[in-house]
């Protein structure tokens, strides 16, 4: 039987035993969402598929909602046309990012009232963090 390669131009096959099977030490993803009204459900589904498939299925449903927090949240705040997130697991813990173009206020009134906006809206993050 002849190997599948993905490129033509590469002949040589590689090895499938190198390539670790999924699972939680093995979970490291990342992607990019337009910021809009979809995002939140795609990164939900996302973040769903990729627990699951790292056999972390008792983490499902509190990353999913924290995902789904930050992706709504970064929509209302950037003025950028995309978010970036991040999931690892990493000394037994797993690690949600999400990065957005909002940049910092130089001016210190509107860094605290920009901060409190933030923190209110993540407010269910918070409270999902302390129960997990």
């Amino acid at each position: 039987m002849n190997a599948v390669l993905a490129c033509p131009v590469f002949t040589e096959s590689r090895p499938e035993a190198s390539t670790p099977p999924p699972g939680p030490e093995t979970l490291a993803y990342s992607f990019t969402l337009p910021a809009g009204p979809l995002s939140s459900w795609i990164a939900r589904a996302s973040t769903r598929a990729m627990l699951q498939a790292h056999g972390l299925d008792g983490m499902v449903d509190p990353a999913v909602q924290v995902v789904a927090e930050f992706v709504a949240c970064a929509w209302r705040f950037t003025p950028d046309a995309e978010v970036y997130v991040s999931l690892r697991y990493r000394e037994g813990a797993l690690r949600v990012t999400l990065y957005d173009g909002h940049r910092r206020h130089t001016h210190r009134r509107l860094v605290e009232a920009c901060d409190a906006r933030r923190r209110a809206a993540l407010r269910v993050v918070g409270c999902v963090v302390r129960a997990c």
